[in-house]
């Protein structure tokens, strides 16, 4: 398998945390690529029309794109230990704290967006700061459920993890550990996991 790859993107990072902790990361290639809102990447556009990271490719040419496809493919090829629980309430409780984590990249991704693409003349504070309260208030509301995360290694969790790296990578200043150490703490031991760390985001 190959995936078109961006180390700074969050959404692959999602992916690769996933095929580590299935056992399947030494299965897939990393093709470089350079996905931008504005600047598309034909190469990328040539497998998937939205051109976008990641997008994977499997050996027989099919493409797949949007982490959360892809991450279901990897959890249904690998064996052993599964990241898409087949208990009903587990299962529900994994893919809506998944939808929760990529709202959070969607409004954070926008936010950096309007702040390293958009021309500094035309940038609307109004609706950056709408983006990133949409990040508080699901920070705020993972706070609440932090505690009972315990050992839990699912999709659900694994979103979170490559959320909250995601605001350290671009929005430092952010500051959302002060506000919600519940989150902060879960995410210092979740953080430490092999596969976490082995996929950290580059500084810069």
């Amino acid at each position: 398998m190959k995936i078109y790859y961006s180390p700074f993107s969050p959404y692959v990072r999602k992916v690769l945390v996933a095929a580590h902790e299935l056992g399947l990361a030494g299965r897939i290639e990393q093709l470089p690529s350079a996905a931008h809102p504005i600047n598309r990447d034909q190469t990328i556009i040539a497998h998937n029309p939205l051109g976008q990271v990641p997008t994977i490719l499997l050996d027989d040419g099919t493409a797949l794109a949007d982490s959360r496809v892809i991450c279901e493919y990897l959890d249904d090829l690998a064996s052993g230990e599964k990241l898409f629980p087949k208990v009903p309430a587990q299962r529900w409780r994994a893919l809506a704290d998944q939808s929760t984590a990529d709202g959070i990249l969607a409004a954070a991704l926008l936010s950096r967006y309007e702040l390293a693409v958009r021309p500094p003349e035309k940038l609307w504070q109004p609706w950056l700061d709408g983006q990133l309260d949409k990040v508080e208030t699901s920070i705020a509301a993972i706070e609440k459920a932090a505690p009972a995360f315990g050992e839990r290694v699912d999709i659900g969790t694994i979103s979170f993890a490559c959320a909250f790296g995601y605001l350290d990578l671009r929005f430092p200043d952010f500051g959302w550990r002060s506000r919600h150490p519940q989150c902060a703490a879960w995410f210092a031991g979740f953080e430490a996991r092999p596969s976490m760390q082995a996929t950290r985001h580059p500084v810069g």
